[in-house]
C-alpha cells in the first residue's frame, strides 16, 4: 500500500495536480511561540472539524489525487481522536505530523505509526534549552522536544528516516544550525528547516526577523556535509534572493500546487493567507472550493514568505527537474 501511494503521489506531482495540503486540526497550544500566530485564535474542542469531516475530506482529496498531508496546529497532539484523524489521512494519503513533543508518549508514537503515519516532525529552534525554552515560553520545552525525537524514532518502522527535527531560521538562531545538524545526525533522524515567516496575516508583530542574507549560501554548505539534512537544493537557492528582496523570484504555486484547511475548515491559498478563505469544506465540496483557488491571480505574484513549504511547490514547477525527483527519492526521504 506504501509503494501504492508513493507511485500516485510521484505521479500528481508530474502531471501538475495540486499534492499538498495543511490542515491545522486545532490551534490550541500549550506553548506561545512568540513568531506564531495561532494559538492566540483558537476555539474550543466542540467547534473544531470532526473525525468524521476529515473523513469525508480524505475522500474528497483522494478524487484528485494522493497528498501530502501536513497535521499541524497549534499542537495537534491536544486533540484526543489525533490517532483517528491520522488513520483517515492514511489510508490513501501521506500523513506528516508537525509537534512540540510535549504530549508525546511511547503509546502516542506507536499508535500513530500504525494509523499510517508517514513522517513524524518535531519542532526545535535553538542549540540550547534555555533558548529554546525562552522562545516557546515553557520550561522543559528543549527536553521534551528531544526525548520525543527519540520516542518517534524507537515506534517508527523504519526508525529515523520517518522522523525530522524542524527548525524555524530566525535572525537569533542564524548560529545555531549546525550545532543543531551535529545533533540531529547524532540522533539518527532527519533535519528539515524552514525561514521564518513574518509578512502573512497576523504575522507582523515585529519580535522576529529574518536573518540577514547570505545565510542560503550557508545553509548549502552545510547541505553538502550532512547528508541528513532533508531539504530541497532549490529550496536554498531561493532564500538568499529572497531575503534580498531581489524582483526575479519565481511565481508562487499556492493555490494551485497546495492549499490550507484550518481547524474550523476554511481553505484558503496557503497558511498566510487564512484569511482569504474561498469557501469551508463543511458545507462545500472540496473540488468546487479548489476551483475558486485558481481564481485568486494575486497569489501568483505574492512574494511575501519562502517558507517550506513553498519550497516543495518551487522544487517541482513545471514537473519537477531531475535533481528534485533524485532528492525526493533520497535525500528528502532518506
Amino acid at each position: 500500500m506504501s509503494l501504492l501511494k508513493d507511485t500516485r503521489f510521484a505521479f500528481g506531482i508530474a502531471t501538475g495536480k495540486p499534492f499538498q495540503v495543511l490542515v491545522q486540526v486545532t490551534n490550541r497550544c500549550n506553548m506561545r511561540c512568540s513568531f506564531c500566530d495561532f494559538w492566540p485564535n483558537g476555539v474550543p474542542p466542540a467547534e473544531e472539524l470532526t473525525v468524521a469531516d476529515y473523513a469525508k475530506l480524505a475522500a474528497d482529496l483522494a478524487k484528485t489525487g494522493t497528498f501530502l498531508v501536513s497535521v499541524e496546529g497549534g499542537e495537534p497532539t491536544l486533540r484526543p481522536d489525533l490517532v483517528e484523524i491520522v488513520r483517515v489521512f492514511g489510508e490513501r494519503h501521506l500523513p506528516v505530523l508537525y509537534t512540540n513533543g510535549w504530549h508525546v508518549t511511547p503509546e502516542l508514537a506507536k499508535s500513530l505509526f500504525a494509523a499510517g503515519l508517514t513522517q513524524a516532525g518535531v519542532s526545535i529552534d535553538f542549540s540550547d534549552p534555555i533558548r529554546h525554552d525562552a522562545k516557546r515560553g515553557l520550561a522543559g520545552a528543549f527536553d521534551r522536544a528531544w526525548r520525543a525525537v527519540d520516542t518517534f524514532k524507537k515506534a517508527a518502522p523504519k526508525g529515523g528516516r520517518q522522523v525530522h527535527v524542524m527548525t524555524v531560521l530566525m535572525a537569533d538562531n542564524r548560529g545555531d544550525v549546525e550545532r543543531q545538524l551535529e545533533r540531529s545526525r547524532d540522533a539518527g533522524v532527519g533535519h528539515m528547516l524552514t525561514l521564518l515567516s513574518k509578512n502573512g496575516y497576523r504575522r507582523a508583530d515585529g519580535v522576529d526577523d529574518w536573518p540577514a542574507p547570505g545565510i542560503g549560501a550557508e545553509l548549502k554548505a552545510l547541505q553538502a556535509r550532512f547528508p541528513h539534512f532533508r531539504v530541497f537544493s532549490k529550496y536554498l537557492d531561493g532564500i538568499d534572493p529572497f531575503l534580498e528582496k531581489r524582483d526575479d523570484l519565481p511565481a508562487c504555486s499556492a493555490g494551485d500546487r497546495s492549499f490550507n484547511i484550518d481547524h474550523v475548515g476554511n481553505v484558503s491559498p496557503c497558511i498566510e493567507k487564512i484569511d482569504r478563505s474561498v469557501g469551508n469544506v463543511r458545507s462545500e465540496p472540496l473540488p468546487s472550493i479548489l476551483g475558486k483557488l485558481h481564481q485568486m491571480p494575486e497569489v501568483a505574484g505574492c512574494q511575501q514568505c519562502w517558507t517550506l513549504c513553498r519550497g516543495f511547490n518551487q522544487a517541482f514547477a513545471g514537473g519537477g527537474t531531475l535533481a528534485s525527483w533524485r532528492e525526493l527519492g533520497g535525500r528528502v526521504r532518506a
